[in-house]
């Protein structure tokens, strides 16, 4: 059909999905068309100017110099914002299912876990991320900063699943941060900053994550292996010190410096006790500490993962976990630094692709779901090569994720283990190859699964992109005589090219940033290992590039703790990788 319009009669029948409710929300598209035809006729009159943008959008990503790989995971995986996952109501917002069965959404509101890890919308799609932060912060979260990880609808019933995923809730808080950072709009960081706030006071009520507040993770903690831990770990630890980072930044910037000194305090004794108690050497690992159920705060259980705290079953244990890094992962996309050691941060993820990479499933077993088979390579969920496998691990262990993949994958990049990361990627495509499966349907559970939109991230890692709306700066790793990378923060986007500069000083290199779409207001270039041009503001559109020389000097660091660095000499060199 080239064009439809769909308006449901309440008395049309309906699956039931999550908590049913008889009220209809409507699509946004009805709202702009009254039918199909009109649909059509716009669309018709529009199609060479869409199509033109979108070949202009197309051909600048892949003129980056980005691995194959690289290029084909980020831009296929594009389709599921154009899938039924995705879908706007008629007032706009824009939710998200996990993934959708063949008729039907899998796995229903905007699951914040799941969300936690795709980075295509907020950065080829700003207003519509920034949708989703307004949902979970102004809908979502009660007053006493309780975030249902599932938006039910009609809106008005944002709050009723009631219960909150310790990485959704807390991943929510490093999200604001990066779309606050990559718009710039202080307006909007301000409307949410309240609930924002008292989202991260949640984790300290009685009964809670971190209830003695000592900056770690230790109650019960519902997350995205549908399983509650009991107990200290790398996954779910990582994800509160980033939260606690952004919300220190946040804090400062705002103008509230106690509470942003608190967040530093927890941050800094949170980081320190998971280096000297949750690594083992190799990888972080957790502690199960089984838990009176009276202790645990109503909100935060859900039944899943064993029933009895007292003998927890289902739990990470030993497990070298494919994601246990992913709050590095956000932090480094955020800009926020090192949340742990480096050292440590690149032994871990060196240790995930010696360990979970599987050369061949022939001789792996694997009881739950078949995401690879045969001859196919993939990182497998969880390991345990020192052993001490709990009885029951958590169920997913023996299977592999794409979303999962990419995010280890691009951790390995930023820390300059391109090799390993890039192999894991191709891995991923070979196994979605348009002949063993689709190329634009990479699933979990469910089609189209929006976790895998962590694909984009390889080109932020690999370009060293990031753009602080706040400061009106842009950063790029440097790479003279062959850089020429995509860029885009979510409301424009467009290409940098790095040259050596003749006749310079030695080193010196000449950066030119091209507005494709969109406007980018910029005052500071940032080379990363290189140097920094400082200039007057510059309102770069697509009929005027700009270009500015960044002369050898003192490398920019990104924002990393000075505790940190004072207590590790070697953070700041690498922060600067």
């Amino acid at each position: 059909r080239l064009a439809w319009n769909w308006k449901p009669k309440p008395d049309d029948p309906v699956p039931a999905v999550g908590q049913r409710h008889p009220a209809w929300v409507g699509n946004h598209y009805c709202t702009r068309f009254p039918d199909a035809w009109s649909a059509a006729v716009e669309a018709a009159a529009k199609m060479p100017a869409l199509e033109a943008r979108s070949r202009a959008f197309v051909d600048a990503f892949i003129s980056s110099t980005l691995p194959a790989a690289v290029t084909e995971a980020a831009l296929y995986n594009l389709s599921t914002l154009r899938s039924q996952t995705c879908f706007r109501t008629a007032d706009g917002r824009f939710y998200g299912w996990e993934g959708t069965w063949n008729d039907i959404g899998s796995c229903h509101g905007s699951c914040t876990h799941v969300w936690n890890y795709e980075q295509s919308t907020p950065f080829l799609f700003g207003d519509l991320a920034r949708s989703q932060r307004e949902i979970e912060f102004a809908q979502a979260t009660r007053d006493d900063g309780q975030m249902s990880f599932r938006v039910e609808l009609p809106i008005a019933r944002a709050q009723a699943w009631g219960k909150s995923a310790a990485d959704g809730q807390l991943g929510c808080l490093m999200k604001l941060y990066r779309d606050w950072q990559l718009s710039g709009d202080d307006a909007f960081l301000r409307s949410l900053w309240p609930k924002a706030r008292k989202a991260l006071e949640f984790c300290w009520i009685r009964g809670g994550w971190d209830a003695d507040r000592d900056g770690v993770m230790e109650g019960c903690q519902h997350n995205t292996m549908d399983v509650e831990y009991y107990g200290p770990n790398g996954q779910m630890q990582f994800w509160y010190l980033g939260a606690l980072r952004a919300c220190e930044e946040m804090a400062r910037h705002l103008g509230e410096s106690d509470f942003a000194a608190t967040c530093h305090g927890l941050f800094d004794r949170g980081s320190r006790w998971a280096d000297a108690h949750l690594f083992n050497g190799e990888y972080y690992e957790q502690q199960i500490r089984p838990m009176d159920p009276a202790a645990i705060a109503p909100e935060l259980k859900i039944e899943m993962g064993g029933n009895d705290p007292r003998e927890p079953v289902l739990q990470l244990g030993a497990a070298c976990l494919v994601d246990q890094l992913v709050g590095q992962y956000q932090a480094h996309i955020c800009g926020l630094g090192y949340l742990a050691d480096p050292t440590k941060i690149a032994k871990t993820l060196a240790s995930v692709h010696r360990y979970n990479f599987q050369r061949g499933m022939r001789t792996h077993f694997n009881h739950l779901r078949t995401f690879a088979l045969a001859d196919e390579s993939a990182l497998l969920m969880a390991t345990y090569p020192r052993g001490r496998r709990p009885k029951r691990p958590f169920p997913y262990f023996n299977e592999v994720m794409t979303g999962f993949e990419y995010t280890a994958a691009v951790g390995m990049i930023y820390e300059g283990q391109r090799k390993q990361g890039l192999e894991c990627i191709a891995a991923i495509r070979a196994r979605y190859d348009g002949k063993r499966r689709s190329p634009f349907n990479e699933a979990e559970c469910g089609h189209h699964y929006a976790r895998a939109m962590a694909a984009w991230a390889a080109n932020l890692a690999l370009t060293g992109f990031r753009y602080s709306g706040v400061e009106r700066a842009i950063t790029f790793a440097a790479a003279p005589g062959k850089g020429h990378a995509f860029w885009s923060n979510g409301h424009a986007w467009g290409v940098c090219r790095q040259r050596t500069t003749a006749g310079r000083s030695p080193g010196s290199i000449t950066v030119e940033i091209e507005v494709v779409h969109g406007e980018l207001a910029l005052t500071r270039i940032d080379l990363t290992g290189r140097g920094r041009a400082d200039f007057a503001l510059v309102v770069v559109t697509p009929a005027k590039p700009l270009r500015q020389v960044v002369n050898r000097g003192r490398a920019m660091v990104p924002a990393v703790r000075k505790a940190l660095a004072a207590r590790k000499p070697s953070a700041m060199a690498h922060a600067g990788r």
